[in-house]
């Protein structure tokens, strides 16, 4: 099921009711009732008329993602989802709480498992199954807003691409997710507070250069070093990160929004002192926000979480180079909801 009213915005509804005569504001009511007041038929929709309403249930019907399990943090205030998709498929999602009481983000999948074999994640170790849809997307997103709603905890205020999956390999629905994500008659998310993260997919970056919502853009630095990113990152053979951060240039420029550089430490690995001045003469290309994420564990994968003198001392080298650096925090360790853990449990068995 490839079209559902998820992955709809009011325009393209439109042109999908029009052998019922449908209106735009017709077409903007259905996409109210369904994306932002989180109802899932047609019944009680006010304002529109019995033969555009019936209608529509047949030929854009509203999906669903079954939830098969709601995981709490004990450690701190993250939930995970585990849904299953019509087709048996199954993903995570994370409500992640921010720093203002009430308000929360959604840390989305755009794919079920992922072809870029990072080394370092729990979902890369999964292959590939499948794109998502669009409607798939935006779910994860009505379903986490709509628990909050009947909670009273909050809302939902922002979006990160950074769960299963390589949002730029599946652009086309990301693409189209955004479009709704951030539509007055959708879930009205400011584009400023969705970001998308990336390994560093030319194309992909590109793409979204030219759309007409613009996210913020994250990159997966993982090492400023070509000889030792490619053995984390695979896509480096592909995509050199000096290709990575002339895209992310372009984005910028167009964008007007500091592109964001996120760094997993890997004890051991890509915290000496040779790589902070790589990552200095990184930054002097690109002036963007390096945000620095502890690795989290990942059963099977011969690595280990930096010491705290490792933390210290690359952090002191960062910033005796003039590098501008962010601790991240990473929460849901203990439900493997945290960066780099999303997998499902059929994943983390492969």
């Amino acid at each position: 099921m490839d079209t559902c009213l998820q992955g709809e915005t009011p325009e393209s509804l439109l042109a999908r009711l029009e052998h019922l005569g449908a209106t735009l504001p017709e077409a903007r009511r259905l996409c109210a009732h369904v994306l932002q007041r989180g109802h899932d038929d047609y019944r009680a929709v006010s304002q529109v008329r019995a033969r555009v309403r019936d209608g529509a249930g047949e030929a854009v019907p509203v999906g669903r993602l079954e939830v098969r399990e709601v995981a709490r943090s004990l450690e701190d205030p993250f939930v995970k989802y585990v849904l299953e998709c019509p087709d048996g498929a199954l993903l995570e999602t994370v409500r992640i709480p921010l720093e203002a009481p009430g308000r929360f983000s959604v840390c989305v999948s755009s794919q079920v498992g992922c072809a870029m074999g990072c080394v370092f994640c729990a979902t890369g170790r999964m292959g590939l199954r499948r794109n998502l849809h669009a409607w798939e997307i935006i779910e994860q997103v009505r379903r986490v807003a709509r628990d909050l709603r009947a909670s009273g905890e909050g809302r939902v205020h922002g979006v990160v691409f950074q769960g299963m999956g390589e949002p730029l390999h599946n652009v086309d629905n990301v693409l189209r997710a955004l479009e709704v994500l951030s539509n007055p008659c959708g879930l009205a998310i400011d584009a400023r507070n969705i970001t998308v993260c990336t390994v560093g997919v030319v194309p992909g970056i590109l793409r979204l250069a030219e759309a007409t919502r613009r996210p913020r853009l994250g990159i997966s630095v993982t090492s400023a070093r070509a000889a030792l990113r490619r053995t984390l990152v695979p896509l480096e053979a592909k995509y050199p990160l000096e290709d990575v951060i002339d895209a992310a240039r372009v984005y910028q420029a167009r964008s007007r929004r500091l592109v964001m550089l996120a760094y997993p430490l890997l004890g051991g690995v890509n915290m000496d002192p040779e790589e902070a001045r790589a990552l200095a003469t990184l930054l002097k290309r690109l002036p963007a926000r390096l945000s620095l994420i502890e690795w989290n564990p990942v059963p099977g994968v011969d690595l280990r979480r930096p010491t705290e003198a490792e933390r210290n001392a690359f952090h002191d080298a960062l910033a005796s180079l003039g590098v501008p650096v962010v601790r991240r925090y990473s929460g849901g360790k203990d439900i493997a909801a945290a960066c780099g853990q999303l997998a499902t449990e059929t994943g983390r068995r492969r």
